[in-house]
């Protein structure tokens, strides 16, 4: 291996690292775990969306805004974000910025005249004035990166369909 490899390797483990303590601080086991096995939020342990993986993305938001732990950069996107904040709405209490599948009864009585791959989301997020909307989308939009680094209105389709690609994993894609 060339001296370049090597130091792409380095570098690449480097900015892959996250979920350092920058100090002992009492934390939860879940969190201990993540730690101690190099695990990023983004590999969080729990099912996906469940109380636990809120949980722990909400407890990690804790510490990094106390400043006492260090996040990749995906992880820091996560934590920047709403993701995990419980609100509640008419009834039932949703959770922020986790997008979801959004199937009405109508798209399930058609789902063979759906395109695959062309799926329907929702999330819920927060407006500018402090108000939850939520905003629905698809992943069909054409998403090219000058189109989508204009795309940073949280509370917008085109937002939405530029960074699912993010919660590939969450939303099984």
């Amino acid at each position: 291996m060339g001296l370049r490899e090597l130091i792409k390797e380095s570098l690449e483990k480097q900015l892959n690292k996250s979920l350092i303590l920058r100090e002992n601080s009492n934390v939860s086991d879940s969190l201990k775990y993540h730690i101690d096995n190099g695990l990023t939020l983004t590999n969080n342990i729990y099912r996906v969306y469940s109380e636990g993986y809120f949980d722990l993305v909400n407890e990690v938001r804790e510490l990094y805004n106390e400043g006492k732990i260090d996040l990749n950069e995906e992880d820091t996107l996560m934590i920047e974000s709403d993701l995990g904040i419980k609100v509640k709405i008419g009834k039932e209490y949703v959770y922020l910025d986790a997008p979801y599948i959004h199937e009405t009864k109508e798209d399930m009585l058609t789902e063979s005249k759906i395109p695959k791959g062309n799926k329907k989301f929702a999330v819920y997020t927060k407006g500018k004035n402090g108000g939850v909307k939520k905003v629905t989308f698809n992943n069909s939009i054409i998403k090219e990166s000058r189109m989508c680094s204009q795309k940073t209105d949280r509370t917008t389709a085109g937002y939405w369909s530029c960074n699912v690609g993010r919660f590939a994993k969450q939303l099984g894609l």
